[in-house]
């Protein structure tokens, strides 16, 4: 009981330090700060729950979303240097990040989802 009142505590924390006083969430639910606050560390939980859609995808069709996500975000959002790393044409990455955005939801490039994938991306990497 200890051990998850000192969890429910920093979940609450987190709520109010990210604006959202009187909102509910557990670990799990609060994606990279989760992780970070969390006691358990669900890495491959919070893999499948932020990246596990295009992951899949990848694995399924044999493509490279997660290769162009990375190169996407490493180019600072540059279609044009996107392209010229992974050596496609622009209009293939446009074509890739649309069925990210289908697989992610909308709102991947905002800036906390797109700071969510990143760090995502990086510990899929390590793994």
């Amino acid at each position: 009981m200890p051990g998850a009142h000192r969890e429910a505590q920093r979940c609450a924390d987190a709520l109010v330090a990210l604006g959202r006083r009187g909102d509910g969430a557990g670990a799990s639910e609060l994606g990279f700060i989760g992780l970070l606050i969390g006691d358990d560390r669900d890495v491959p939980g919070f893999l499948a729950g932020s990246l596990g859609p295009v992951a899949d995808y990848d694995e399924r069709r044999g493509t490279a979303l997660v290769r162009t996500l990375e190169a996407y975000f490493g180019a600072g959002g540059s279609l044009a240097r996107t392209a010229q790393e992974l050596h496609i044409h622009v209009n293939t990455v446009s074509q890739r990040l649309d069925r990210i955005g289908r697989l992610l939801g909308e709102d991947w490039q905002s800036p906390d989802r797109a700071l969510e994938l990143q760090l995502a991306l990086r510990l899929h990497r390590l793994r």
